[in-house]
């Protein structure tokens, strides 16, 4: 079999790199493709290109006005070629076609939210208390971003980077996950095809080393946004000792739901199976600590393990299947060895726990539910990122709040109840960037997220995510006529 070969983007020019490597189908555990790694020089090209980008009169004169009329037509070029991406999101990573269609036609909208948002950045006027002086507050690009995503839902994570970047006049080193990198190499061509101007984005992909380590130290990137785990975020804070690169990391959870005896169950089961089995639980935000209040335990228990059991799982481009493969064998092992530890440690296995039998290859996993006794479960305490859900009784609004909390993550939570007093009560009290009342899992570019925690630094979407993207310049406007006074004594 021919296996189809993938370029860089750097300087507005597709490039082969040195070195290579064999990109994996998780459905077949069949390599399909080969992806360029990136070299030190490589990312070094990149870097270099986006800074001379943002100095050239082609961008840095570019009104913000026509700076989002390229970003519309960014996003307009996504919902055009949607189909190809998707395919190739989930050929790459397993993603079921019907999700990956339906997220790449609505990632348009977020370019052209940011798109509009590019003329609306304002500065200031200051009233100083110095009569003789003007002064007035200048918002400009913060610089060269590097921009890294993982594999999961990337072309979203990559809009809600690029948008507000580009937006505030920034250029853009992006690093797709050497996990499932097809569709972001793809994307650079839309890149082009709007008119950006050379070297204003970059798209490459590689590993770790040498890649990511010298694309967030480099001495030109002044801005990381980054998507991934904790211990690849320790890293990059460390890396960005050597260019003070702002930064902002989000970095998934273990994200808490909580159902109280008056919620009405059948609407919360749907919630429930959305947040954890949708995408194969490979989500930032999979709902996958479920608490139900003891006098509901049971009947939730009962209906979740129904649906779980009657999941369609199959070949992630057959619009019938519910629920593909993980994206790599890596990740269901990890899965295994942690369900191992959980039995230990006193979970009972619901239903699900194994490689499904109609599934001979591919690194398919079953929904699965575990009953556990409490938070120190490792099921319960680890991000397995994938189709896994604990479940735990609590006995009232104070043992639920405890329960859920006991985290070092922080980004979602959701939580189900017919009771607005209550709902209003048990949202000041979650530790956690985004609270989903009676739903779950809705985005939208107009609402920011991010999280408490190990899950994270600072926020991405909405209006004021642009401004992470820029720096003020304080400038000072003699007024007066009259000589200088002494200039041995500050103003």
């Amino acid at each position: 079999m021919t296996l189809h070969r993938f370029q860089h983007f750097i300087a507005g020019a597709f490039c082969d790199a040195t070195e290579t490597f064999e990109s994996i189908d998780p459905s077949t555990e069949q390599p399909w493709a080969v992806m360029p790694a990136a070299s030190a020089d490589d990312v070094d090209r990149a870097v270099q290109a986006a800074h001379r980008a943002l100095l050239a009169p082609e961008w840095a004169d570019m009104t913000p006005t026509a700076r989002g009329k390229l970003l519309v037509r960014l996003g307009d070029l996504v919902a055009e070629h949607a189909n190809r991406l998707a395919e190739l999101e989930t050929r790459d990573t397993g993603k079921i076609i019907r999700e990956t269609r339906a997220q790449i036609g609505y990632v348009a909208d977020y370019y052209r939210y940011f798109g509009g948002l590019a003329d609306k950045l304002q500065g200031a006027h200051l009233p100083v208390d110095k009569a003789d002086m003007d002064v007035t507050l200048r918002r400009e690009p913060i610089g060269v971003v590097a921009a890294i995503v993982p594999w999961n839902s990337q072309l979203f994570l990559s809009a809600v980077k690029l948008g507000p970047a580009l937006a505030a006049g920034c250029t853009v080193v992006l690093k797709a996950s050497e996990d499932g990198p097809a569709p972001l190499l793809e994307f650079a061509r839309l890149i082009d095809m709007a008119g950006f101007p050379k070297g204003t984005v970059s798209v490459l992909t590689g590993f770790g080393e040498p890649c990511g380590r010298v694309l967030t130290s480099h001495s030109l990137v002044s801005r990381v946004a980054f998507t991934g785990g904790p211990a690849t975020a320790k890293h990059i804070v460390r890396n960005t000792a050597e260019n003070f690169a702002h930064t902002t990391l989000e970095l998934g959870g273990k994200s808490p739901v909580i159902v109280f005896e008056d919620a009405d169950l059948d609407s919360v089961s749907n919630a429930v199976v959305a947040g954890i089995f949708a995408a194969s639980g490979q989500s930032c935000v999979a709902g996958s600590r479920l608490y139900v209040q003891r006098g509901a335990y049971g009947r939730l228990l009962d209906i979740l393990q129904h649906k779980a059991e009657r999941i369609v799982i199959g070949d992630p481009q057959d619009t019938r299947t519910e629920m593909g493969p993980l994206a790599t064998r890596r990740q269901r092992d990890a899965i295994e060895a942690v369900l191992a530890r959980s039995v230990e440690a006193g979970g009972t296995v619901v239903t699900g726990g194994r490689r499904p039998a109609s599934q001979p290859r591919g690194f398919y996993f079953e929904p699965t539910i575990v009953s556990a006794s409490g938070n120190a479960v490792p099921c319960v305490a680890e991000e397995l990122f994938g189709p896994v859900l604990s479940v735990m009784p609590f006995e009232d609004e104070a043992d639920a709040l405890a329960q859920a909390n006991d985290s070092r993550y922080g980004l979602a939570s959701g939580l189900f109840t017919s009771n607005l007093s209550r709902a209003h009560r048990v949202i000041r009290r979650l530790r956690a960037g985004i609270v989903w009342v009676n739903t779950y899992r809705a985005v939208s570019p107009i609402v920011p997220f991010g999280g408490y925690g190990l899950s994270g630094l600072g926020r991405e979407g909405g209006l004021e995510s642009i401004l992470d993207y820029t720096r003020t310049k304080s400038v000072w406007v003699r007024t007066s006529d009259a000589p200088i006074p002494d200039p041995f004594v500050m103003r």
